[in-house]
């Protein structure tokens, strides 16, 4: 995949290549965290966050990060609009921000969006992320658990 080294973990020895390049839409926090180590349950750096402005390494797959909200929509479509054609078309993790659907309005704009992404997968409204202080800790939780294997199967086409 990458030849973009990641940094071992404690005790393993050979690098990790990089999948899946995490950019998150409109600013960074514990759920953008909690989706990367979905997509990377050992924490072995298969999945990571990139910084802002940080080009996606070479071979990484590039995922946008946005909650199901309007302005989250906007805000991939502007991202979109400016998306390079040299890198590949990325894959869009819609977060639940609320127990309910998304607007009309976002759902329009995600749907009209779709021929430009590879791929749209969704992560449910997870009540835990409100009372965790990190995604290792919200990893914990079954439902949780039972998001990152829809995910990961979403992602990898199972």
């Amino acid at each position: 995949m990458s030849t973009h080294p990641v940094t071992p973990t404690a005790g393993n020895t050979a690098p990790v290549a990089l999948r899946f390049a995490l950019i998150p839409v409109h600013g960074y926090g514990l759920e953008g965290a909690t989706v990367a180590r979905m997509l990377d349950p050992q924490g072995s750096g298969q999945a990571r966050l990139l910084h802002p402005g940080e080009a996606v390494p070479y071979g990484a797959r590039p995922v946008l990060l946005a909650e199901t909200t309007v302005y989250s929509a906007t805000c991939v479509e502007h991202m979109i609009r400016g998306w390079s054609t040299g890198l590949p078309r990325p894959w869009l993790v819609l977060i639940s921000d609320a127990p309910a659907r998304p607007a009309p309005a976002a759902r329009y704009l995600f749907r009209a969006l779709g021929s430009r992404l590879a791929g749209t997968a969704t992560v449910p409204y997870l009540p835990v992320l409100r009372s965790v202080e990190s995604a290792d800790e919200a990893l914990q939780d079954k439902d949780v658990k039972a998001a990152a294997e829809r995910l990961r199967r979403q992602m990898e086409g199972r």
